[in-house]
């Protein structure tokens, strides 16, 4: 049982390790994405407000993969919703810079508020490969700690029948034992009561 477990902990161990690194750049990418909406204008439009919750949602949605094997299913919700925020935030970006400029009302310089605006789309786009990546991932852990926990409650089961398989044959035997011994003082007890009985019979013959 023991070694099963470690080749199946050994066997997740590198994805889980690989998955923590994604995460903690998908965490430093998400802060770094907060940067160039807040440079571009603070207090933000309602446009850098959705690219701030854009990058807050990618945020939360990293920290809590840090605990995924416990929240899977939010951890997961959190991601999808990362990735949909940020696949508009690109499309936005990218397509539309002009439109999304004039949303955002940059007072700084046309230049320098184009620039904050590239670095953002290619912030976002870097997150969105990353975040597809971990998502994969997670899920192949997840499918891993799964297959962790049925083969240790499979391994359980099977030692808990063979330990009551083990208490039924000593059971078996004991009650073997005991019949054997309760014969064998039965015997006993007759070839005593046989001598006895004999005896006083044999005189009574002889007078």
């Amino acid at each position: 049982m023991s070694s099963s477990k470690s080749n199946l902990r050994s066997s997740c161990s590198f994805p889980n390790l690989l998955l923590a690194c994604l995460n903690f750049i998908l965490f430093i990418l998400s802060v770094a994405s907060l940067v160039p909406t807040i440079l571009l204008r603070m207090p933000p439009t309602s446009m850098g407000m959705a690219f701030l919750m854009i990058s807050g949602i990618s945020l939360l949605s990293s920290f809590v993969s840090f605990y995924s094997h416990l929240c899977f299913i939010t951890h997961v919700s959190l991601l999808l919703a990362s990735l949909i925020g940020q696949i508009l935030g690109i499309l936005a970006l990218f397509t539309k810079e002009r439109a999304t400029l004039l949303m955002l009302k940059s007072p700084r310089d046309l230049k320098e508020a184009k620039l904050l605006v590239r670095l953002e789309c290619g912030v976002l786009m870097a997150m969105l490969m990353m975040q597809m990546v971990v998502l994969m991932l997670s899920c192949a852990v997840q499918s891993c700690w799964v297959r962790e926990y049925e083969g240790l409650e499979a391994e359980r089961e099977a030692m808990t029948k063979k330990r009551s398989q083990r208490i039924a044959k000593v059971q078996e035997e004991s009650m073997a034992n005991a019949e054997k011994i309760a014969e064998i003082k039965a015997k006993d007890f007759d070839e005593k009561m046989k001598n006895k009985y004999g005896q006083r019979v044999k005189p009574e013959f002889e007078a």
